[in-house]
């Protein structure tokens, strides 16, 4: 059991936290700690809940929120979910690969799929990375082709707009 958890949180941790630039690799050997005020396991049903202040580490990898639910399909594959609490925000925060910069995101809902590997963030969504900034209601990242989408959430309609900072780079000379 506790390896199926810690199979289940190492994917949900690594692959969740993964925008337009590579996460620090060191990070995918290194164990990971989670800390929560509750934590609610069911082995029938492959559902893992962790509730109150969940802080989920692995190396240079932080996770935050109020509650982080993992479920595993009968095919292997996991799901999870990191939502914050009234008015909060989830978040995550990641070194890039060979750079002292990082990659942070923020939304009131964050969701992965390990079987797509696919990363959704709902409602006041916002990822940075090395100073650009994407904000909006939905942002989607697709860790096999390393894009992002963003739009209004599918579904909620708000007809809210898609805003993006992108910081002019140094040419080397």
């Amino acid at each position: 059991m506790t390896r199926l958890i810690l199979a289940t949180l190492t994917a949900f941790a690594f692959t969740i936290c993964t925008p337009a630039v590579l996460a620090e690799r060191a990070d995918r050997s290194q164990p990971v700690n989670i800390e929560a005020d509750r934590a609610t396991i069911d082995d029938r049903t492959k559902t893992h809940v962790f509730e109150g202040g969940v802080v989920l580490t692995q190396g240079s990898l932080v996770i935050r929120g109020d509650k982080l639910v993992v479920t595993q399909g009968a095919d292997g594959f996991q799901k999870g979910v990191a939502t914050a609490g009234a008015g909060a925000l989830a978040t995550f925060r990641q070194r890039r690969e060979g750079s002292n910069e990082y990659v942070e995101g923020e939304a009131e809902r964050i969701e992965y799929d390990s079987r797509t590997e696919r990363a959704r963030l709902f409602q006041r969504a916002r990822v940075s990375s090395g100073g650009d900034v994407v904000t909006g209601n939905f942002i989607e990242y697709d860790a096999l082709t390393e894009q992002y989408f963003a739009s209004e959430a599918p579904g909620i309609g708000t007809g809210g707009r898609v805003r993006a900072v992108i910081q002019p780079r140094q040419s080397e000379n």
